[in-house]
């Protein structure tokens, strides 16, 4: 890939959410794989964990390509110190809606620039109040958007906003996975020009 007025950049990551929201910016960027075990560890808070995957998913791809800076990224659900994963299937999407409703959840999305031995990590934390709504509302939303692949079971960017009452944060894209505030100011402290020249 041809970087004409950038640095060369990777995106360490498998979602195709925050490849989408890294192609705002409008600068060229690779997309790498990370082979990282997402296993918590033994008493490990929400927050921890988000903040050592995503240097962990910087760390696997940065250490076989060392001239480029590697963004890596994660994002953990937490309600009252419980982890809320992606649900996989209808069943546990229901279960988890029907578990957040009326609830504040905090999506801890944590973010790790990389090259080499240079390394920032931030974490943009993001309060997320569902509305009480009748289990006959949350099945209807899950069939029409089948967020299963989505921790906390509702896109915010999608049909998944009607199911929340308000969403608080400093960054309004953290929620949907990568903090396109937080990482601009990243990129641009690392000489990245954005919006690049023509």
């Amino acid at each position: 890939m041809n970087f004409p007025n950038n640095p060369p950049l990777i995106l360490a990551s498998t979602s195709v959410y925050r490849r989408e929201l890294l192609q705002r910016l409008r600068i060229p960027f690779e997309v790498i794989s990370p082979k990282v075990d997402e296993t918590p560890l033994t008493g490990e808070s929400t927050l921890d964990l988000a903040l050592r995957l995503a240097n962990a998913k910087a760390a696997a791809v940065a250490k076989e390509h060392p001239h480029a800076w590697v963004i890596g990224s994660d994002q953990v659900a937490d309600l009252c110190g419980a982890a809320i994963g992606k649900p996989g299937n209808f069943e546990r999407a229901l279960a988890q809606l029907q578990l957040m409703r009326g609830q504040t959840v905090t999506f801890y999305t944590a973010l790790c620039l990389m090259k080499g031995d240079i390394q920032t990590t931030l974490n943009i934390p993001t309060e997320v109040t569902f509305r009480k709504l009748p289990d006959d509302v949350l099945e209807s939303y899950l069939l029409a958007e089948e967020p299963y692949d989505c921790a906390g079971s509702a896109k915010s960017e999608g049909l998944g906003i009607s199911l929340l009452e308000s969403i608080k944060s400093d960054d309004p894209t953290a929620l949907i996975g990568l903090p396109l505030i937080a990482l601009t100011g990243l990129l641009r402290d690392a000489g990245f020009v954005i919006p690049a020249k023509n």
